[in-house]
């Protein structure tokens, strides 16, 4: 009878524990998708800020098509992406776009001196620190997921359930080039 009860009681011990772990790897995969959420949010607002600037960009540099093109189109491929890897990639190739678009502006002091020019770019900035900061949220949330996934005894019922690593939101290779080059400075 007390062999029966130790052993129920493992077993008891044992079907806790199973299920503690899979319920944590449930929430670390639920604070990931929040916490996407949340990118998405401020990507939204960049999107949606993106065509005003590009408009009055245009009115003053007429000859910066190919710049603008690429910013547009870079735009429209990101509000197109459907799943977490494919926003990255995207967002990856916007921002690369933003950053030349950003080097062309410098170059129209008329411009810089818009105040609805001015305007879009504060906002545009803080939109762009926003990110920043549910970026590194995000891949903190990626980062335990991907810890909870691969630490024992997690990773055997992550295996067991399809839990798996996850990508990060990162700088992809344009932007990580780009911040490889020493910055210009000119007077």
């Amino acid at each position: 009878m007390i062999p029966l009860l130790v052993v129920g009681g493992i077993l008891l011990l044992l079907i806790i524990w199973f299920i503690s772990i899979y319920n944590k790897l449930v929430h670390l995969r639920n604070n990931r998708e929040n916490a996407f959420a949340d990118i998405d949010v401020q990507l939204k607002q960049r999107h949606d800020l993106i065509p005003q600037l590009v408009a009055t960009v245009k009115g003053y540099a007429k000859h910066e098509d190919s710049v603008l093109t690429k910013v547009t189109e870079a735009r429209n491929a990101a509000m197109k992406a459907g799943t977490v890897n494919e926003k990255i990639a995207a967002e990856a190739a916007l921002a690369g776009a933003m950053s030349q678009f950003t080097m062309q502006m410098e170059a129209y002091p008329d411009l810089k001196a818009n105040t609805n020019f001015m305007h879009l770019q504060q906002e545009m900035g803080d939109i762009e620190n926003k990110l920043a900061a549910v970026r590194r949220f995000f891949n903190s949330a990626t980062k335990e997921l991907n810890n909870g996934v691969q630490k024992f005894p997690s990773n055997i019922i992550a295996g067991m359930f399809k839990f798996g690593q996850e990508p990060y939101f990162d700088l992809g290779v344009v932007q990580r080039e780009e911040l490889d080059k020493a910055p210009t400075v000119e007077f």
